[in-house]
């Protein structure tokens, strides 16, 4: 269904088809405009939120904890992350992205180096908050780089290797700190963390270069943030990304009890986690990511969508592995066609002046979706027993809200689905 929709938008008159579109993947790329550092900067970014997974519960309980605080500790994160959010978008707008970027990176770097000297739950509540400040700083800051150093036409490809970027941490992030912390003490995986951070800023200072001028810089206002949230495509970028971390929460929360259920190991949970992380790598490094210049964000969004939607529906009503692993690989195409497509409609949608609130913005509602998918699903969990219904159900019907506000906004105008 998902792949009929999108080749409905895909073949209007004489534009190019989505079979046209498919056999052009193979056309050799133009020059790369975006820093290898760049992406390197993005993946320890990201580093740092996966690599502490396995060992925030456990250290926040070996201080004291109780299992409110504790879950109080891990939801704060995300919390701060959104006013991190919204407040850094107008500074990286106002100082500059390098400049936001160096900050956000030398403060997280700091902050971490206080975790090993935590002596109660609640100091680490307070580090936790501190810690989701500069990361909500510090993604949007990183975000807005990458949209002012593309162009429209391979933008949609670059934003897939963010994405990339983003995979491989969240693949080796948590065997990482979980390694380091069986190997030697929990303490050592936030003081490696700090010294990879501390390695990024050094190279970050060095090879990137601003990519918002001074001039520029001068016509920012706070007064920019109405136009900004009344664009319709960034709404349609924070809406689905809420939908998407909704339906990951979900999966967090609820694959690990699914795999107990059926009677397998629970080793299966982080193996078909990584079945969806591989999948999604496929899509975003291979030619495949040309799909991402060819069509229109919104379809590959709406799509992406549907095959969420249908793999919560598999999780939800069969037990066989096979059947479980096939709706991960599912999943994982669904999430990939999601992601750099909704990046894509930001940078797009946004101006230099304009872009780091727009990124705040769209990735505060990343942000509450984190938030919410884990309650959400814990909660229907309690009452219902149907956590992947009801993500699925959640997932069609924000698709659906998706499509019905892009046929009102944007008329469906075919001829801009496909870039010639």
């Amino acid at each position: 269904m998902a792949v009929f929709y999108v080749n409905r938008y895909c073949s209007h008159n004489n534009e190019q088809s989505l079979t046209h579109v498919f056999s052009d993947w193979a056309a050799p790329a133009k020059g790369d405009t975006m820093t290898t550092i760049l992406y390197v900067l993005i993946l320890v970014a990201f580093m740092d939120t996966f690599i502490q997974l396995p060992i925030i519960t456990p250290y926040a309980q070996e201080l004291g904890a109780s299992n409110v605080l504790t879950g109080s500790i891990i939801a704060v994160y995300s919390l701060a992350n959104m006013a991190g959010n919204v407040f850094g978008g107008y500074w990286i707008d106002r100082f500059g992205r390098k400049k936001m970027l160096l900050t956000a990176m030398t403060a997280a770097a700091a902050v971490l180096l206080l975790y090993p000297l935590a002596g109660s739950g609640e100091q680490l509540f307070s580090i936790r908050f501190l810690h989701g400040l500069a990361g909500g700083i510090l993604i949007p800051a990183a975000f807005a780089y990458v949209g002012d150093k593309t162009v429209p036409e391979n933008r949609g490809r670059k934003m897939a290797y963010t994405g990339a970027a983003i995979g491989i941490a969240a693949i080796i992030g948590p065997a990482l700190g979980g390694g380091i912390a069986a190997s030697a003490e929990t303490e050592y995986v936030f003081i490696f963390t700090a010294v990879l951070f501390a390695v990024t800023v050094f190279f970050a200072s060095r090879y990137l270069h601003e990519s918002f001028s001074p001039p520029e810089r001068g016509k920012v206002s706070l007064q920019d943030f109405g136009p900004v949230l009344k664009e319709p495509a960034i709404f349609k970028a924070a809406l689905t990304a809420f939908a998407l971390m909704i339906s990951n929460g979900t999966l967090a929360f609820a694959l690990p009890l699914k795999i107990e259920g059926a009677g397998y190991s629970s080793a299966f949970t982080g193996a078909l986690l990584s079945v969806y992380g591989v999948v999604a790598l496929i899509v975003f490094l291979t030619p495949l990511n040309r799909v991402f210049d060819r069509v229109h964000p919104v379809p590959l969004m709406i799509a992406g969508m549907i095959m969420i939607g249908a793999s919560m529906i598999m999780l939800s009503y069969f037990q066989l592995l096979i059947v479980i692993i096939l709706a991960m690989v599912v999943y994982g195409s669904g999430f990939a066609f999601v992601f750099p497509s909704m990046n894509r409609m930001v940078a797009d949608a946004s101006s230099a002046v304009d872009r780091g609130k727009a990124y705040g913005i769209f990735y505060s509602a990343f942000s509450l979706g984190v938030v919410s998918g884990s309650f959400l699903s814990g909660a229907v969990t309690e009452w219902f027993g149907l956590p992947f219904l009801f993500a699925s159900v959640m997932i069609l019907s924000f698709a659906f809200l998706l499509f019905s506000l892009h046929h009102r906004t944007d008329g469906w105008r075919r001829n801009s689905i496909i870039r010639s």
